[in-house]
């Protein structure tokens, strides 16, 4: 099917179940699949203002395992028997709402399963695909993957020519865009990542300088050598030893960014900080966090730069594709056992 395209077909509800998958447990330490519940009903009718959405597609990010714990952040967490929150896109079967027609292609927060409805506001609230992108793209380069890392990156990182930039994690979703930014701006920049795979990727692909493999390289030996004057920007998606040993090599000014901890996310007990955070005071240093929905107002902006970059060839993504909604939870987990490459997806059907 063309991307974009309409669909006036409406399909037979009686003829589906609504597959699901519902938060059972809050995890204790590494999220498991016992974690959560299969559950088959039936396909509700949407109800004025409303309507119906097929999932296609479901984004998997490392903020899942925190909407799992019993308390409040940026987001409500995922109450026990609700249906595990998650990014998607979904096309519209059927609709009581002007601004949703039969066949559009939407992106919105419908959760692991396969049918969800919605008004077009509040978690649930839903957006149009533009009909030009790949229909993925919504939830990767050109969601909140890609939107994070140009805010985090640019306000809070503020790169100058010539700074060296440190990525962690940089081989996946965020880390690889928020370096690919860097490079935009004149910077050196130095990823880590687990395994040769990934570390090639980022220098034959990503234009990354420097790729190291935290899996058999010493981090501490390493920076020395390759970056004996110091770094100047951090941008930290995993937290635990790999801050603790880089915020040792960074220079006068700098900043370091923390986007994520994805090391600590499973811990039963959190690990300790870093007890290199001395470095700050001596280099009058700034380390600070962010959500990017602080930028909504900002997205429109963001986003023209990041099409333009795209479309130019100047930024490359992946996207790790995995398929079936009854795999779900086995594809949260290799965010965690760091199995995938780029953009996390799972694919639950197609579009009619």
């Amino acid at each position: 099917m063309e991307i974009g395209a309409k669909v006036t077909k409406k399909m037979t509800l009686k003829n589906y179940k609504n597959r699901q998958w519902l938060l059972a447990n809050r995890p204790q330490g590494m999220v498991t699949k016992d974690d959560f519940q299969w559950l088959e009903t039936e396909v509700e009718n949407p109800k004025e203002n409303e309507f119906l959405v097929k999932n296609l597609y479901l984004s998997f990010d490392p903020a899942q395992r925190g909407w799992m714990e019993d308390r409040e952040s940026y987001v409500p967490p995922v109450r026990i028997g609700e249906v595990m929150r998650a990014g998607s896109i979904a096309q519209v079967v059927e609709s009581n709402n002007p601004d949703f027609k039969t066949g559009d292609i939407v992106q919105g927060t419908f959760g692991w399963q396969d049918f969800a409805i919605s008004n077009g506001k509040g978690i649930m609230n839903a957006t149009h695909v533009p009909a030009d992108i790949p229909i993925t793209a919504p939830l990767s380069v050109f969601g909140i993957t890609g939107l994070t890392a140009y805010f985090g990156l640019l306000d809070i990182g503020k790169p100058i020519e010539g700074n060296t930039v440190l990525i962690s994690g940089a081989a996946g979703a965020t880390g690889s865009i928020a370096g690919q930014i860097a490079k935009l701006k004149g910077c050196r920049v130095i990823g880590t990542a687990g395994g040769a795979k990934k570390c090639r990727w980022l220098t034959e692909k990503a234009n990354f300088d420097v790729a190291i493999d935290y899996k058999t390289a010493d981090l501490d030996s390493t920076l020395q050598e390759i970056c004996p004057e110091g770094i100047d920007v951090i941008f930290d998606n995993v937290g635990g030893e790999f801050l603790n040993t880089a915020l040792s090599r960074i220079n006068q000014n700098a900043r370091i960014v923390i986007c994520g901890a994805i090391s600590g996310y499973n811990e039963k007990v959190p690990p300790p900080g870093p007890s290199n955070y001395t470095s700050l005071i001596i280099q009058r240093a700034k380390m600070e966090g962010f959500i990017v929905l602080d930028y909504v107002d900002q997205f429109n902006d963001a986003m023209k730069d990041l099409t333009s970059w795209v479309k130019e060839g100047k930024i490359v993504y992946q996207e790790d594709i995995a398929e079936g909604l009854e795999n779900a939870p086995e594809t949260l987990l290799r965010l965690y056992s760091g199995e995938n490459t780029g953009k996390q997806l799972l694919k639950v059907a197609d579009p009619d």
